[in-house]
């Protein structure tokens, strides 16, 4: 069911929930908007309609618009934003403590808002919160790297993990950097985009950690580990076989400080001509 209503008295009868609908599921009635009862099931819940509704008249889903956020005079400075963007750094030092949960479930309710494929919103967001589960993922994956190393059956071109283990024989977390949570987004390999699907949801994370001063860095070692050296250790994340993982970040407060922005050469922009 839709639920989908128009407050007459406050609808001004200006057509955007009709003209923005992905689907045109939504038409003109005597002047009001209406659903397409014989379209109705095409509905990919966008709430495009809902957002764009500038008197608030419409609802959709028994949503209050009263209850949404308002966009105009809300967002970001741009140059503030870009800096951010500029700002965020790799973090591979972290204190011995952890993100205050309410913090990390506010970031989280945002990130869950990330665009989807067709808005499938079919995301799985694995997180080790707990800075004891951390320890023993931590403890499992070099425990299952070190039986590799011992036995020289490192696949090829991942040979340099036997550098990763003999480090942290001497007290040196190459993987997790001491970080004491991780986060891991999957989608089912299913999906109409699953690799974007997760890579979009974690960048929504990394960004508004930043703005938080939180710490993040993406684990491509995490990830080797995990599913291609120690999968034993990885099963503990209890990720569904029928998933693809994007990617995994490992996060915390930082144990270091950046002062400015780096300075990079230009990116590669080629523009199309006729």
């Amino acid at each position: 069911m839709l639920q989908f209503t128009i407050n007459r008295e406050d609808c001004i009868q200006c057509g955007e929930c009709v003209a923005d609908c992905p689907y045109s599921i939504i038409e003109m009635v005597d002047g009001y908007p209406a659903v397409n009862e014989e379209k109705a099931g095409q509905c990919i819940e966008c709430q495009h309609c809902f957002a764009i509704c500038q008197p608030g008249a419409l609802s959709i889903f028994g949503l209050n618009p009263a209850d949404s956020k308002p966009l105009k005079g809300n967002y970001p400075d741009p140059s503030k934003m870009e800096t951010l963007m500029m700002g965020r750094r790799s973090v591979r030092r972290y204190k011995k403590e952890s993100v205050e949960a309410e913090l990390i479930d506010r970031i989280m309710e945002t990130v869950r808002t990330a665009p989807t494929g067709v808005n499938n919103r079919s995301t799985l967001y694995t997180l080790v919160e707990d800075p004891v589960v951390m320890a023993e993922l931590r403890a499992r994956t070099y425990d299952g790297l070190r039986k590799l190393v011992e036995k020289d059956a490192l696949p090829p071109g991942k040979e340099f993990f036997g550098g990763v283990s003999n480090a942290y024989e001497k007290g040196v977390d190459i993987i997790y950097r001491g970080a004491p949570h991780l986060l891991v987004a999957s989608v089912p390999a299913d999906g109409p985009s699953p690799m974007a699907d997760a890579l979009i949801g974690l960048s929504y994370f990394e960004l508004l950690a930043a703005s938080h001063g939180v710490g993040t860095v993406w684990n491509g070692f995490a990830k080797w580990a995990l599913l291609d050296l120690v999968p034993e250790a990885g099963a503990m994340l209890g990720i569904p076989d029928t998933h693809t993982i994007g990617y995994m970040i490992a996060f915390g407060k930082p144990a270091v400080q950046y002062h400015r922005t780096v300075q990079r050469s230009g990116c590669v922009v080629k523009r199309v001509t006729i």
